[in-house]
């Protein structure tokens, strides 16, 4: 009944994005002081607990069942209420409970990103409450606007793999925090592992193949496509941030040339599929060059957003959308639209107001919820936790024996 190939692929793919998590908890582990190791990395892993559950209680229905033209769906398969192995997605080339799985890795991920913004600074509780919540009012509503034949995708936004519905939303998210939460009081010595954040890096560029050329769903000519453009668009992207970089700073950094291979992936998540290779290369470059001067800004307005999420993915899921609405070509792919550069005015405008609303809406719903949960459980760490690093101090828990 279903396309073993196609089926095979897509469970592969799953399993890429699935990596993509630790390789998040890798990456911003390295990115953060010896002291605050572990309770950062175990904000990446505990998502994959929660929101599993929470994925199969009632998230994948929320995204997926009803609601078409909407802002959210029903609850008609909670608890995959009417899923079984036999059950067909879409055309029938994959089982349903294929693509529940793949999109419960984006899911998993997506808060994930946001803590790297407020690293050193958050109680593990409060982030908990901050997960669910952050889940249920802002990530599920824009997986159905989009992906689940909601709002935006009955007005004909497009964002084939998460500019919008993970990057854009998961930065602004960032931003919000960071200004709420407030600066860091304890200095940090950072990164405290270069390696591990390249080990990070390795492991989040493998996952997002299976993030990009995995969202066509099937093996076609698009997955192919979207595979290269993720590569290129990182490529480019990190050469890019590292020659700015070696110009302004006189210096080759190899965190520069990690970061910015991380906004290209970020940049081209949205375009991946329906933009040529070339447009790739020019969307690499534009990411390296925006979002460099976009954290160097950050700096500037001493915005304490400790990992630079909103600097690459925040503005990394704006460019992406744009550039796709700029780019974007039906004759690489007959499902996309064409961009502004190619006749299509009316996309270019579309893609452009969905991002703006992505971006108020994610800011102010983050702020907003984190004001709220202040007011049940203290959101910031004391000023003796910060000193002691929350390791120690929140788990008890050491990622380097003393002196070591």
């Amino acid at each position: 009944m279903f396309d073993t190939g196609n089926t095979g692929f897509m469970l592969v793919a799953t399993s890429l994005v699935m990596l993509m998590t630790p390789g998040l908890a890798f990456f911003y582990g390295g990115l953060v002081g010896r002291k605050n190791t572990l309770s950062i990395m175990i904000q990446s892993f505990v998502s994959m607990g929660i929101t599993t559950i929470i994925w199969f209680a009632f998230g994948y229905s929320l995204c997926f069942s009803g609601g078409e033209g909407g802002i959210i769906g029903n609850l008609d398969m909670a608890f995959l209420h009417g899923v079984d192995p036999m059950t067909p997605f879409g055309d029938g080339h994959i089982p349903l409970i294929v693509f529940v799985a793949y999109q419960m890795m984006f899911a998993i991920i997506t808060p994930a990103l946001i803590t790297g913004a407020f690293s050193n600074r958050v109680r593990f509780g409060a982030y908990l409450i901050f997960l669910v919540t952050w889940l249920v009012l802002v990530y599920f509503p824009f997986v159905h606007m989009i992906w689940g034949g909601g709002l935006l995708a009955k007005w004909g936004v497009l964002d084939f793999a998460g500019g919008i519905a993970v990057h854009n939303i998961a930065g602004m998210a960032a931003l919000a925090s960071v200004l709420y939460v407030g600066r860091r009081r304890i200095a940090d010595a950072v990164p405290h592992s270069i390696p591990l954040v390249a080990l990070g890096t390795g492991l989040l560029w493998f996952g997002w193949y299976g993030f990009n050329a995995g969202s066509e769903l099937q093996v076609d000519s698009i997955t192919a496509l979207a595979f290269l453009n993720t590569d290129i668009a990182a490529s480019f992207a990190a050469i890019t941030w590292l020659v700015i970089a070696w110009i302004l700073e006189k210096k080759p950094k190899f965190v520069g040339l990690l970061t910015g291979a991380v906004a290209g992936l970020a940049t081209i998540t949205p375009a991946a599929g329906f933009v040529s290779t070339t447009s790739a290369a020019i969307i690499g470059i534009c990411a390296g060059i925006i979002c460099y001067f976009a954290v160097s800004l950050k700096n500037k307005l001493g915005w304490d957003d400790a990992l630079d999420v909103w600097g690459v993915h925040g503005v990394g899921g704006v460019i992406g959308i744009i550039m796709l609405g700029m780019l974007g070509s039906t004759l690489v792919n007959p499902a996309g639209s064409d961009g502004l550069f190619f006749g299509g005015g009316g996309f270019f405008f579309k893609q452009v107001v969905a991002v703006v609303i992505s971006s108020i809406y994610a800011f102010v719903f983050t702020y907003v919820m984190l004001v709220i949960i202040n007011k049940i459980t203290p959101v910031r760490t004391t000023d003796v936790e910060e000193e002691t690093g929350l390791d120690e101090s929140l788990h008890g828990e050491s990622a380097y024996e003393r002196g070591v």
